[in-house]
Protein backbone atom coordinates (compact mmCIF):
# COMPACT_ATOMS: atom_id res chain seq x y z
CA UNK A 1 0.00 0.00 0.00
CA UNK A 2 1.01 3.28 -1.01
CA UNK A 3 1.29 6.37 2.05
CA UNK A 4 2.58 9.48 1.99
CA UNK A 5 4.82 10.38 5.45
CA UNK A 6 4.98 13.87 6.53
CA UNK A 7 8.75 14.28 8.26
CA UNK A 8 8.19 17.62 8.65
CA UNK A 9 8.07 19.53 12.12
CA UNK A 10 5.69 22.26 12.66
CA UNK A 11 6.55 26.34 13.15
CA UNK A 12 4.98 26.99 16.36
CA UNK A 13 5.19 30.65 17.49
CA UNK A 14 6.03 29.56 21.26
CA UNK A 15 9.09 27.89 20.77
CA UNK A 16 11.81 28.48 23.24
CA UNK A 17 15.25 28.55 20.69
CA UNK A 18 13.78 29.00 17.71
CA UNK A 19 11.90 32.49 18.01
CA UNK A 20 9.15 33.07 15.53
CA UNK A 21 7.23 36.31 14.78
CA UNK A 22 3.89 35.80 13.21
CA UNK A 23 1.07 38.34 12.63
CA UNK A 24 -1.82 39.44 9.97
CA UNK A 25 -1.26 42.27 7.77
CA UNK A 26 -4.98 41.83 6.90
CA UNK A 27 -7.74 40.45 8.42
CA UNK A 28 -11.30 39.37 7.72
CA UNK A 29 -12.25 40.63 11.61
CA UNK A 30 -10.39 43.71 10.69
CA UNK A 31 -12.65 44.68 8.06
CA UNK A 32 -10.58 43.46 4.75
CA UNK A 33 -11.44 41.62 1.95
CA UNK A 34 -8.37 39.28 2.42
CA UNK A 35 -6.48 37.62 5.11
CA UNK A 36 -2.74 37.74 4.55
CA UNK A 37 -0.38 36.22 7.52
CA UNK A 38 3.09 37.40 8.14
CA UNK A 39 5.95 35.20 9.37
CA UNK A 40 9.33 35.34 9.69
CA UNK A 41 12.36 32.88 11.99
CA UNK A 42 15.46 31.31 11.59
CA UNK A 43 15.68 29.48 8.20
CA UNK A 44 17.81 26.91 10.59
CA UNK A 45 15.05 26.29 12.91
CA UNK A 46 12.47 23.17 12.52
CA UNK A 47 12.62 21.52 9.97
CA UNK A 48 15.03 22.95 7.40
CA UNK A 49 17.60 22.17 4.43
CA UNK A 50 20.94 23.14 5.04
CA UNK A 51 23.58 24.19 2.18
CA UNK A 52 27.29 23.60 1.99
CA UNK A 53 27.27 27.60 2.56
CA UNK A 54 25.93 27.33 6.12
CA UNK A 55 29.98 26.00 7.23
CA UNK A 56 32.01 26.48 4.38
CA UNK A 57 32.67 30.17 3.64
CA UNK A 58 33.12 29.39 -0.06
CA UNK A 59 30.39 26.91 -0.15
CA UNK A 60 27.63 26.69 -2.57
CA UNK A 61 24.41 28.04 -1.82
CA UNK A 62 20.55 27.29 -2.05
CA UNK A 63 20.05 28.20 -5.37
CA UNK A 64 22.99 25.84 -6.67
CA UNK A 65 20.98 22.65 -5.29
CA UNK A 66 18.65 21.22 -7.34
CA UNK A 67 15.33 19.15 -7.41
CA UNK A 68 17.60 15.53 -7.90
CA UNK A 69 20.09 16.57 -5.01
CA UNK A 70 16.79 16.25 -2.60
CA UNK A 71 14.39 14.07 -3.58
CA UNK A 72 14.58 10.48 -5.17
CA UNK A 73 15.80 6.88 -3.39
CA UNK A 74 15.67 6.93 0.02
CA UNK A 75 16.85 4.36 2.71
CA UNK A 76 15.76 3.98 6.22
CA UNK A 77 19.34 3.43 8.42
CA UNK A 78 17.44 2.64 11.82
CA UNK A 79 19.15 3.31 15.15
CA UNK A 80 16.62 3.91 17.47
CA UNK A 81 18.33 1.33 20.01
CA UNK A 82 20.65 3.70 20.93
CA UNK A 83 19.04 5.96 23.97
CA UNK A 84 20.00 9.28 25.37
CA UNK A 85 23.33 10.31 25.74
CA UNK A 86 24.49 7.99 23.81
CA UNK A 87 26.60 7.71 20.62
CA UNK A 88 25.83 6.86 17.26
CA UNK A 89 29.13 4.98 16.39
CA UNK A 90 30.51 4.09 13.10
CA UNK A 91 30.00 -0.01 14.05
CA UNK A 92 26.16 1.04 14.92
CA UNK A 93 25.32 3.01 11.20
CA UNK A 94 27.51 0.03 9.46
CA UNK A 95 25.57 -2.78 10.53
CA UNK A 96 21.99 -0.94 10.23
CA UNK A 97 22.72 0.64 6.96
CA UNK A 98 24.29 -2.24 5.08
CA UNK A 99 21.48 -1.85 2.30
CA UNK A 100 23.09 1.92 1.56
CA UNK A 101 23.86 2.74 -2.19
CA UNK A 102 25.33 5.19 -3.50
CA UNK A 103 23.16 8.58 -4.21
CA UNK A 104 20.71 7.64 -1.42
CA UNK A 105 19.01 10.29 0.41
CA UNK A 106 19.68 8.39 3.97
CA UNK A 107 17.05 8.92 6.72
CA UNK A 108 18.78 8.10 9.68
CA UNK A 109 16.14 6.99 12.69
CA UNK A 110 16.00 7.29 16.42
CA UNK A 111 12.31 7.92 16.65
CA UNK A 112 14.06 10.92 18.85
CA UNK A 113 10.74 12.72 18.65
CA UNK A 114 9.07 10.02 20.51
CA UNK A 115 10.88 10.54 23.37
CA UNK A 116 11.45 14.06 24.09
CA UNK A 117 9.70 16.88 22.61
CA UNK A 118 10.99 19.52 20.33
CA UNK A 119 9.62 21.99 21.94
CA UNK A 120 11.08 21.32 25.38
CA UNK A 121 15.13 21.67 26.51
CA UNK A 122 15.19 17.64 26.92
CA UNK A 123 15.10 17.36 22.96
CA UNK A 124 18.63 18.74 22.64
CA UNK A 125 20.14 18.43 26.67
CA UNK A 126 19.59 14.20 26.32
CA UNK A 127 19.81 13.50 22.33
CA UNK A 128 21.91 10.40 20.86
CA UNK A 129 24.22 11.88 18.82
CA UNK A 130 26.45 11.32 16.11
CA UNK A 131 30.44 10.19 15.81
CA UNK A 132 33.30 11.62 13.31
CA UNK A 133 33.43 7.91 12.16
CA UNK A 134 29.73 7.00 11.71
CA UNK A 135 29.66 10.71 9.17
CA UNK A 136 32.47 9.65 7.67
CA UNK A 137 31.33 6.35 6.40
CA UNK A 138 28.26 7.55 5.48
CA UNK A 139 30.03 9.76 3.55
CA UNK A 140 32.56 6.93 2.09
CA UNK A 141 28.94 5.25 0.71
CA UNK A 142 28.31 8.38 -1.57
CA UNK A 143 25.22 9.28 0.10
CA UNK A 144 23.55 12.33 -1.56
CA UNK A 145 21.51 13.63 1.14
CA UNK A 146 20.34 12.91 4.80
CA UNK A 147 18.18 13.74 7.31
CA UNK A 148 18.11 13.08 11.16
CA UNK A 149 15.31 12.98 13.95
CA UNK A 150 17.40 13.94 16.23
CA UNK A 151 19.72 16.98 17.24
CA UNK A 152 22.82 14.64 15.62
CA UNK A 153 25.69 16.65 16.78
CA UNK A 154 26.49 16.32 20.33
CA UNK A 155 28.30 20.04 20.58
CA UNK A 156 24.41 21.47 19.11
CA UNK A 157 22.97 20.71 23.51
CA UNK A 158 25.85 23.82 24.00
CA UNK A 159 23.69 26.45 22.14
CA UNK A 160 21.08 25.80 25.47
CA UNK A 161 23.96 27.66 28.14
CA UNK A 162 25.58 29.43 25.56
CA UNK A 163 28.38 27.95 25.43
CA UNK A 164 30.08 28.83 22.39
CA UNK A 165 33.88 26.99 22.70
CA UNK A 166 33.17 24.15 20.03
CA UNK A 167 34.53 24.42 16.49
CA UNK A 168 33.26 24.12 13.77
CA UNK A 169 34.94 20.86 13.56
CA UNK A 170 32.95 19.71 16.78
CA UNK A 171 29.95 19.84 14.45
CA UNK A 172 30.83 16.63 13.15
CA UNK A 173 28.17 15.54 10.73
CA UNK A 174 28.82 19.41 9.34
CA UNK A 175 32.43 18.67 8.64
CA UNK A 176 32.16 15.22 7.96
CA UNK A 177 29.18 15.55 5.32
CA UNK A 178 27.51 18.89 4.63
CA UNK A 179 31.22 20.38 3.83
CA UNK A 180 31.50 17.70 1.45
CA UNK A 181 28.39 18.27 -0.76
CA UNK A 182 26.23 15.70 0.99
CA UNK A 183 22.85 17.97 1.28
CA UNK A 184 21.45 17.74 5.25
CA UNK A 185 17.91 18.14 6.30
CA UNK A 186 17.54 18.33 10.40
CA UNK A 187 14.74 17.90 12.84
CA UNK A 188 12.31 15.83 11.07
CA UNK A 189 9.69 13.56 13.04
CA UNK A 190 7.39 10.57 12.24
CA UNK A 191 10.19 8.75 10.60
CA UNK A 192 8.58 5.75 12.67
CA UNK A 193 5.53 5.58 10.63
CA UNK A 194 7.60 4.49 7.83
CA UNK A 195 7.52 0.91 7.05
CA UNK A 196 9.40 -0.01 3.93
CA UNK A 197 13.46 -0.62 4.17
CA UNK A 198 13.44 1.88 1.07
CA UNK A 199 10.87 4.31 0.25
CA UNK A 200 11.28 7.47 -2.08
CA UNK A 201 11.89 10.69 -0.50
CA UNK A 202 11.05 14.25 -1.43
CA UNK A 203 12.53 16.50 0.51
CA UNK A 204 11.56 20.17 -0.68
CA UNK A 205 13.61 23.41 0.31
CA UNK A 206 11.71 26.55 -0.31
CA UNK A 207 13.42 28.17 -3.02
CA UNK A 208 15.08 31.25 -1.60
CA UNK A 209 18.29 31.74 -3.36
CA UNK A 210 22.10 32.30 -2.34
CA UNK A 211 20.91 30.99 1.12
CA UNK A 212 22.85 29.16 3.61
CA UNK A 213 19.58 26.88 4.23
CA UNK A 214 15.71 26.92 4.26
CA UNK A 215 13.04 26.04 5.61
CA UNK A 216 11.69 22.45 4.06
CA UNK A 217 8.81 20.12 3.73
CA UNK A 218 10.36 16.52 3.65
CA UNK A 219 7.53 13.33 2.74
CA UNK A 220 8.60 9.92 2.60
CA UNK A 221 6.62 8.04 0.03
CA UNK A 222 5.96 4.46 1.37
CA UNK A 223 5.51 1.28 -0.89
CA UNK A 224 5.13 -0.97 2.14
Amino acid sequence: MRRLIDLSTPVVENHFRWPVERKLLKSHEGGDHVQATWAGWIVHGFTHMDSPKHFVADGFTTDHITLDMTCGAGTVVDVSHVGANEPVTEAIVAAAGEHVREGDFVLLRNAWDLKADINAAEFWANAPYMTREASVWLRKRGIKAIGYDFPQDYCIRNFLTGDSSATAEDHVTHWELLRHGVIMFEYLCNMHQIESERPEVIGLPVKLPTSDGAPARVIAIDEA
